[in-house]
C-alpha cells in the first residue's frame, strides 16, 4: 500500500519529528555517498529528503514516484527534477544511474521483486544503490504516526536475501532513527544525543530504519572463439585403431592354405 504523496511531504516538511527524520537519514547517507560529482543520482518512492545535498554537485538528478503514491514538484523554486512513473516501468536508458536511493519505495510496492528487477536493470554495473526501510525490530515500524509504520519491514537477513535473489550483493549497511517516534519535547530536544549514541552502540539493531548498499553483481562475459575442442570436434571412430590381417598359420614349411590348395 502506498502512502499519499501530500501525507509523506506534510510529514518531512511540516513537522518537527519529520525534520528531524529526514535530517538523520540525510546525513547516513552522505556519508556513504560523501561524493557524487559527474554521477547520476536517482531517487525512488519518496526519497527527495535525501536528494538535496546532491543538486549541486552531481551531474544529474531525477526523482522517480511511482503513480499509486502521486508526485510533487521538487526542489521547490528551482527547476523542477520530480518524475511521476509507473513503479516497475521507469522511463530511464539500461545502466544509466550510478547511485540510487530508495525511501518509501520497496515496502510499499505492490510488485518488489519486478521493482528490484528495474532497479537492476538502470543501475550501472559499477554503481550503487541504497535501500532504506523500516527496521523489523525498531519502534518507528510499530507506531503509525510516521510514514514508516506502514508496509512491509524488514530485518537485514531478509532484505539482503530479497536483494541477493535479484542478483545484488551487500556491501555495507547502516542503520538511523535512534530516538522514538515521539513529539513529546523531551524525546525532541534530545534527538540528536540519541542518533550519536546509536551510532556508537548499534548499526542494525536499535534504529528504526535499516540502511543497506548494495552493487550489481554482472556475470562475467562468455568467451570469444570456439576451444580447441570444439574447433577440432571428435569423429564417430576417433580412437578406434585400424583393423590388422590376422597372420596365416603355418603347417612345417607350408601355411594352411597352401596344404589345403595342394590337396584338391
Amino acid at each position: 500500500m502506498h502512502l499519499d504523496v501530500l501525507d509523506l511531504r506534510n510529514f518531512y516538511y511540516r513537522t518537527g519529528l519529520g525534520r528531524a527524520a529526514q535530517r538523520a537519514i540525510r546525513d547516513q547517507v552522505r556519508a556513504l555517498w560523501p561524493d557524487t560529482k559527474g554521477m547520476a543520482v536517482m531517487g525512488f518512492g519518496f526519497a527527495v529528503p535525501l536528494l538535496r545535498p546532491f543538486l549541486d554537485e552531481a551531474e544529474r538528478v531525477v526523482a522517480l514516484m511511482p503513480g499509486q503514491q502521486g508526485v510533487m514538484p521538487w526542489p521547490s523554486g528551482e527547476p523542477n527534477v520530480s518524475v511521476l512513473c509507473e513503479e516497475t516501468l521507469w522511463p530511464l536508458e539500461s545502466e544509466s544511474i550510478n547511485r540510487m536511493v530508495f525511501m518509501h519505495g520497496l515496502e510499499t510496492s505492490e510488485n518488489p521483486a519486478a521493482l528490484i528487477e528495474e532497479c537492476y536493470r538502470t543501475l550501472a554495473p559499477e554503481g550503487r544503490a541504497l535501500f532504506v526501510v523500516p527496521n523489523r525490530g525498531g519502534l518507528w515500524s510499530r507506531s503509525d504516526v510516521t510514514p514508516f509504520g506502514f508496509g512491509r519491514p524488514y530485518s537485514l537477513s531478509q532484505l539482503e536475501s530479497q536483494l541477493k535473489f535479484h542478483g545484488f550483493v551487500a556491501e555495507r549497511h547502516l542503520a538511523a532513527l535512534f530516538q522514538p517516534p515521539s513529539t513529546k519535547r523531551f524525546w525532541m530536544k534530545t534527538g540528536g544525543m540519541w542518533e550519536r549514541l546509536g551510532k556508537k552502540l548499534s548499526s542494525n539493531m536499535a534504529g528504526g530504519v535499516l540502511m543497506l548498499e548494495v552493487a550489481k553483481q554482472v556475470p562475467a562475459p562468455p568467451k570469444r572463439g570456439l576451444t580447441e575442442a570444439v574447433r577440432r570436434p571428435l569423429k564417430v571412430l576417433d580412437g578406434i585403431t585400424q583393423p590388422v590381417p590376422k597372420p596365416a598359420m603355418s603347417l612345417g614349411n607350408r601355411t594352411l592354405g597352401q596344404s589345403r590348395a595342394g590337396k584338391i
